[in-house]
């Protein structure tokens, strides 16, 4: 940590331009082919879109995304999973090796995530939310072309659900967000 420019005020975290460069390469628009692994029920399947974008400005010097999924194919998922959301967006803040995000996938309340760098190619980010503790591993893969995520979501210690997410991209990062 290192304190304001004019020495004086709260001080303020050195963001790791690693993390900073791998979430660059994560911006745009990527195709999502999930599976989906159930305590005791048959796997489900489930097409999404996901939306990665940068904001122009910074608070305070923090890297700031938001990040937007819909639903492009739902099959039979949302029969057998009314609960999961269709559609949402969350804002997220780089700091340091954490990222400050105002919701979570499955709860609209604020959360922190701990990141870890795997290699240039591949993050672990670890959340835990009341009685959920969920690890996710994204790797990029053929010079960003490709995203394969893996994320597994215990509640009470009990493995929940186990994701496998297949992404393609299919658009480069836009103009960033004012």
């Amino acid at each position: 940590m290192t304190l304001s420019v004019d020495g004086t005020g709260p001080p303020r975290f050195q963001l790791d331009n690693g993390l900073r460069r791998w979430f660059e390469r994560n911006l745009g628009l990527w195709r999502s082919r999930r599976l989906y692994f159930f305590a005791d029920e048959a796997p489900l399947q489930l097409d999404m879109l996901l939306r990665v974008e940068r904001f122009a400005e910074a608070n305070e010097g923090e890297a700031r995304y938001r990040m937007s999924w819909w639903t492009e194919q739902g099959y039979d998922f949302f029969t057998h999973k009314p609960d999961m959301p269709r559609a949402g967006s969350m804002e997220a803040s780089l700091c340091g090796h954490q990222l400050q995000r105002t919701s979570s996938f499955l709860a609209n309340t604020p959360v922190c995530t701990r990141i870890r760098q795997v290699d240039e190619h591949q993050l672990s980010f670890a959340t835990h939310q009341g009685e959920l503790s969920v690890l996710e591993h994204i790797r990029l893969v053929d010079q960003d072309r490709f995203r394969a995520r893996s994320i597994y979501t215990w509640r009470q210690g009990d493995l929940e659900v186990s994701e496998m997410h297949h992404e393609i991209r299919l658009e480069a990062a836009g103009v960033p967000l004012l």
